[in-house]
């Protein structure tokens, strides 16, 4: 979803009877407030989260919505499916419907979810160019070994895509468990890569998307970012 922005004088004629050519008046007029301020030019941008105000009337006062949800097994990471129950179905908020889902996880797969009506915020969380960690708590069916930390380091080639994985960190927790944190995203890669050792992951649970945990946060339960986690310090290398 994108985040989209417009000049105050356009966004005041859309939302008003006033034409394009009035707002300019109206600014010089201090008739208009965008985020509390008084407006000091036509060409000031707007956008869904702006908050507008024309006179006594506020034509804008929607709020960045930023969640983190504790994803069970068995559902959908879609705002809408008629097989599965989805993420929506576990959310209790007046403004849910308006949210969508950076970062997807497998329909048994657990753990961190990261659900915004802020696009701009999403894309970024997506980005593969962001380079943020995602970190995985993985149960697999045959014991590891350091083979499988060295492989992962170096990368694994994925045929299909032509493409190989960049360098992922993998620490063996006993034989049959490990903590694996990537900087990307692939279809199934966590599975892709055990699958090169013909080891099949039985269970996978993303524990954090860079600085956000769960912490105490139940299996199904959401709660509101806190404004420190919504700032997320990404890379571009």
């Amino acid at each position: 979803m994108k985040t989209t922005s417009y000049r105050l004088d356009r966004f005041i004629s859309k939302h008003s009877e006033f034409s394009l050519s009035d707002v300019r008046l109206l600014v010089a007029q201090r008739r208009i407030r965008v985020d509390g301020q008084a407006a000091t030019s036509v060409q000031q941008k707007v956008t869904q989260f702006t908050q507008v105000q024309l006179d006594d009337h506020c034509l804008q006062n929607n709020q960045a919505i930023y969640l983190l949800l504790n994803k069970p097994r068995g559902y959908v990471s879609a705002t809408k499916d008629s097989k599965h129950p989805t993420l929506l179905d576990l959310i209790e908020h007046p403004q849910k419907e308006s949210l969508h889902i950076a970062g997807r996880l497998d329909l048994n797969t657990t753990g961190v979810v990261l659900l915004s009506n802020d696009g701009a915020w999403t894309r970024k969380i997506s980005l593969p160019e962001s380079h943020l960690a995602k970190t995985y708590e993985v149960r697999v069916a045959k014991p590891l070994n350091a083979d499988y930390v060295k492989v992962f380091q170096q990368g694994i080639y994925f045929a299909y895509e032509d493409i190989t994985t960049q360098p992922a960190q993998l620490e063996i927790l006993t034989d049959f468990t490990a903590k694996l944190t990537l900087i990307e995203g692939k279809y199934h890669q966590v599975k892709r890569m055990f699958g090169y050792f013909q080891n099949e992951v039985l269970a996978l649970h993303r524990s954090a998307v860079g600085h956000i945990g769960l912490g105490e946060l139940k299996l199904g339960e959401s709660r509101l970012l806190t404004p420190d986690e919504v700032i997320i310090p990404f890379h571009s290398s």
